[in-house]
């Protein structure tokens, strides 16, 4: 049988950037030829350069263009994968006439409203309708896509990637620069419904010393999020995009409030380095953590809050916590489990392409 070609179409958020990263090494080492293609610069902080990936730059838009672009790019394809529910529209559309077999993973829910929402449902059923295999990373995920009139979907736990690891930290440093010597760290990632976030921070602000939580990433909400950090004079720092691995490994608690694709990455993180996390329940967390963190409703502030608190108020039920965390990580599939299982998927696809 000839190489095996595969498309990855990338649409740029965390989590599904790491997860191309590491899928991408191993299928290469497999022998399996792969084509990234993403935004320009997406997966440079995860290391997708270092993979030995062809990288195509494709703009994260449906329009004429970058259609064009990313049809171009699959010619030849033997599979292309999208992830993400954009990417998988876009994908879609270029591919329309042609017999290359699509897999999606859905790495999160999308969450709108109104009008949007309504829009979002449309995206989803037709980006499940059009794929072959949907590879959900969590059961919701996966009954989502049934729901949504997929033909086949499964799940797939995405592992991280060993390279989110590869470091030494010096959790003095990251501390000292943080301004959180002499004070409890706490450990976020950018996500939707900020607000509930900031909201407890408000609650754990009467504490002695006051905690300092330092939120990693970006988002389009991000000036607005400053200007009421400063209004308020709220104790939270806003640390950009680089250096999650640090901060978590620095940090006394990991916490999670709202929803998006950062966040069971975060969590994941959190719990192999034995941190002890509270989040909020949606996109999949309470089904990767089990039992090893403290769950509180999604949207409310005040449980939040008061979790966090009674958490920095009990350093045994902390420890508790780190230590079921890591053996809950350990139970979770490998890089190795995860890109054997998809090389799986793909093979049955191409075997149904030659048969046919």
């Amino acid at each position: 049988m000839s190489q095996l070609r595969t498309v990855q179409v990338l649409g740029g958020g965390a989590g599904s950037s790491a997860h191309v990263s590491s899928l991408a090494a191993g299928l290469i080492a497999r022998g399996v030829q792969v084509t990234v293609c993403a935004p320009a610069g997406a997966g440079r902080t995860h290391g997708l350069p270092a993979t030995g990936a062809r990288f195509v730059a494709v703009p994260r838009r449906s329009d004429p263009a970058a259609v064009a672009a990313l049809r171009t790019a699959c010619t030849g394809a033997d599979i292309v994968h999208a992830h993400g529910l954009h990417a998988a529209v876009r994908a879609r559309i270029a591919l329309s006439g042609r017999g290359v077999p699509l897999v999606v993973t859905w790495h999160t829910r999308t969450h709108a409203d109104g009008a949007r929402g309504r829009l979002l449902r449309l995206l989803e059923r037709r980006a499940a309708r059009a794929a072959a295999v949907v590879l959900g990373t969590s059961w919701e995920l996966v009954d989502r896509a049934r729901r949504r009139g997929a033909r086949d979907a499964r799940l797939a736990p995405a592992a991280i990637p060993a390279s989110r690891f590869a470091y030494a930290p010096d959790e003095g440093k990251a501390r000292a620069e943080l301004g959180a010597v002499g004070r409890p760290l706490l450990v976020s990632v950018a996500q939707h419904d900020h607000g509930t976030l900031l909201d407890a921070a408000r609650g754990w602000r009467a504490l002695d010393p006051v905690p300092l939580l330092a939120v990693a990433g970006e988002g389009p909400r991000t000036g607005a999020l400053r200007r009421r950090i400063a209004a308020e004079g709220l104790p939270v720092v806003l640390t950009g995009a680089d250096g999650i691995g640090e901060l978590l490994a620095a940090a006394d608690v990991a916490v999670l409030s709202g929803r998006g694709e950062g966040g069971p990455l975060l969590a994941q993180e959190a719990l192999r380095l034995g941190v002890p996390l509270v989040a909020a329940r949606a996109d999949g967390v309470p089904e990767l953590v089990g039992e090893a963190a403290e769950l509180v409703p999604y949207g409310d502030a005040d449980a939040l809050a008061g979790a966090v608190v009674r958490l920095l108020g009990d350093p045994g039920r902390r420890e508790r916590l780190a230590d079921s965390g890591r053996a809950q990580a350990a139970g979770w599939p490998t890089e190795d489990d995860t890109v054997a299982h998809v090389l799986s998927v793909y093979d049955e696809l191409a075997q149904q392409v030659t048969v046919y």
